[in-house]
This record gives structure tokens, C-alpha cells and sequence, in this order.
């Protein structure tokens, strides 16, 4: 699904990984961490993909949300658990988004 986000400017923290074999609890804790970002003020929304690259892009309202959820510690304790046992490369970048453009996807039952 597309994240619905603002008018510009937000911020998109893009989180790309290559992950060990297996799945270790990664599925379990990765819908733990989507189900309590979600909760956390200034979050926009989630977009995910993964196949041989992972891709996670989280929007947020400013650069002091994304500083409180990088310290949330059930987030800090899944980040020790990424690079302990799920990911052998990731990489984290924020940007501030100062355009977008695209097509909304169709209502439902229309």
C-alpha cells in the first residue's frame, strides 16, 4: 500500500537491508515495530517492500520524531536484535521531502 502523506514538507527515514536466512522472530517483531510506530506522534505512514533488497520508508512530521522513535527502547531492542541476527548489511538515510507527485489509488467499491 501507498502511505497517504502531507502536503510538503515531511520527512522519510529509507531503510534498506539484506537480511541473514530464515526468519528467526524477524516477522513477529517487524509487525510489532509497524504496529507501535504507527502509535508514536508526528508517524505519516509505512511503505515496504522486500525481495532480494529490503526497502522500508517511514514518514514522519519532523526530525523530532524520528529522534524519539530511533530512541524508543522497544525500537532500540530491535535494532540491537537486526544487527545481531536478521540483517548481514543495512543501511538507514533521512531525507526531507520537499515534492511529491503520483496517482491515488481508487476508492473502494468504486
Amino acid at each position: 500500500m501507498i502511505a497517504h502523506t502531507p502536503t510538503p514538507p515531511y520527512y522519510a527515514v529509507i531503510f534498506t537491508s539484506i537480511r541473514t536466512e530464515g526468519d528467526n522472530g524477524y516477522a513477529a517483531m517487524a509487525d510489532r515495530m509497524l504496529a507501535l510506530a504507527a502509535g508514536q506522534p508526528g508517524y505519516l505512514g509505512v511503505e515496504s517492500a522486500r525481495d532480494a533488497v529490503g526497502i522500508t520508508v517511514s514518514y514522519w512530521s519532523d526530525l523530532e520524531s524520528i529522534t524519539r522513535w530511533k530512541q524508543n527502547l522497544h525500537h532500540q531492542n530491535a535494532q540491537r536484535l537486526g544487527r545481531e541476527k536478521w540483517y548481514t548489511a543495512f543501511q538507514t538515510r533521512v531525507v526531507k521531502v520537499e515534492r511529491d507527485s503520483g496517482m491515488k489509488e481508487p476508492e473502494s467499491g468504486t
